[in-house]
């Protein structure tokens, strides 16, 4: 039996958006969340991450101690503001040299790996696989392709740019990691990558804080203390779709039904940030949507289970860590049948997946269930024992042996370059 090393430190990638950052708004969502908790974990089996982010303001300490074994790194790429993810190909030379550099303020080997997210960070990732000799595992979260098959009504395709640069990152990684067996499928069938280099490691969920073991408080979010509630909790732009539960409103047979729409404007939902106040009025049902701002901790717990359901319509999700963490918390989740929303919510079980996204199906989905509060119990508690079968430890884990495959793959690639020089 082959004794597989753990690398000792890993360089992570995480160009456009940083860990640091509040989920929902702008760049950032749940690839923050994956980076986050993964790397905490992985620091407590003993491998030390090191997060390579732009730095987006000019107070921005250079290192910062996330966790214990876990430091965040600022790197100076571009202007510190008002640059979109659009233009940031411009500055990935800049990116890398700041890399590089971090890297080469230390004796040679201070990295046993590499592991980028984001094509954008994979773009890096290959240069510095290149330069130092170690294997490079790529994480995408979202692939151009997919996303321009299964576009929204009015949103802009992602560029060629960006379609190449997924296929050089994918045809350079040592490793690609997909978060379910549908991403692997999408990234053999869309961009030919090996199956043998590619591996699904499930995200998790933090089963510490989303559970159902706390009492909901209404009070405290300012949400309406009597009626039934459908959460929505992501970034706002048409990708996630939540102008589909606006719409569904008006076919919907409960009054006292109200839509919470939690999160800010991101993408090209900046361009129009009052789009859903806008449709709301236009459909007569201002009163039946609350806009809260993205909310953090103990508070998104508690607005997953203040609601009935919560609702994630998105056009695709390469997994949608949102269901996951309200189903820990006991609340059913209605979901898109799209892309790993089809893993994170099991249908009938957990939820329901809803093919399509036309209002008025959404409708039917949310009334059947909205009108059958036995049923919704049996869905909440299935709903808890599925999200207990995932969890951020056991994702750390797959990684780490991921990376192990990796180092010795590489290892063996050295060693049988010098046996060739060698003859």
């Amino acid at each position: 039996m082959v004794d597989w090393p753990a690398p000792r430190r890993i360089a992570t990638l995480s160009v456009h958006t940083s860990p640091l950052e509040q989920p929902g708004t702008g760049d950032a969502g749940g690839m923050n969340v994956y980076i986050v908790e993964v790397s905490k974990r992985l620091a407590r089996l003993g491998v030390e991450v090191e997060i390579f982010t732009r730095a987006t303001r000019s107070d921005l300490p250079s290192i910062v101690e996330m966790a214990p074994g876990v430091t965040v790194r600022h790197v100076t790429a571009g202007p510190f503001e008002g640059l979109a993810k659009e233009d940031l190909p411009s500055q990935l030379c800049a990116f890398a040299n700041g890399v590089l550099r971090a890297e080469a303020a230390h004796p040679p080997g201070r990295y046993d790996l590499i592991h980028s997210h984001y094509w954008l960070s994979g773009q890096v990732g290959w240069l510095a696989r290149e330069r130092w000799g170690v294997p490079h595992v790529h994480t995408a979260h979202t692939l151009a392709k997919v996303k321009n098959r299964w576009l929204a009504a009015g949103d802009r395709p992602e560029p060629k740019a960006r379609v190449i640069g997924e296929e050089q990152v994918i045809a350079e990684s040592d490793r690609l990691v997909a978060n379910t067996a549908a991403e692997a499928q999408d990234l053999v069938g869309y961009y030919g990558a090996p199956s043998a280099r590619t591996a699904v490691v499930q995200p998790g969920v933090d089963l510490d804080r989303f559970h159902p073991l706390v009492r909901p408080d209404r009070a405290r979010l300012g949400l309406p203390l009597s009626g039934r509630i459908v959460a929505f909790v992501g970034r706002i732009q048409p990708l996630k779709a939540p102008d589909v539960l606006i719409s569904a409103l008006p076919f919907l047979t409960d009054p006292s039904a109200t839509v919470v729409i939690c999160g800010g404007p991101s993408g090209t939902g900046l361009e129009r940030p009052s789009s859903l106040i806008e449709l709301a009025a236009s459909l007569g049902v201002s009163d039946q949507v609350l806009f809260l701002p993205p909310q953090t901790g103990d508070d998104l717990a508690n607005l997953y289970r203040c609601a009935d359901l919560v609702a994630v319509p998105s056009y695709n999700e390469s997994f949608g860590l949102v269901a996951l963490e309200a189903q820990a918390c006991g609340t059913p989740v209605v979901a898109a049948a799209v892309g790993g929303l089809i893993t994170a919510v099991r249908d009938g079980v957990s939820g329901v997946l809803v093919d399509g996204h036309d209002p008025r199906d959404w409708a039917r989905a949310l009334d059947s269930l909205l009108a059958a509060p036995r049923h919704r119990a049996t869905l909440a508690r299935g709903a808890v024992d599925h999200a207990a079968g995932f969890s951020w430890d056991r994702t750390a884990e797959g990684l780490l042996q991921v990376y192990r495959e990796a180092v010795v793959q590489h290892r063996e690639m050295i060693a049988a370059r010098l046996e060739a020089y060698a003859w």
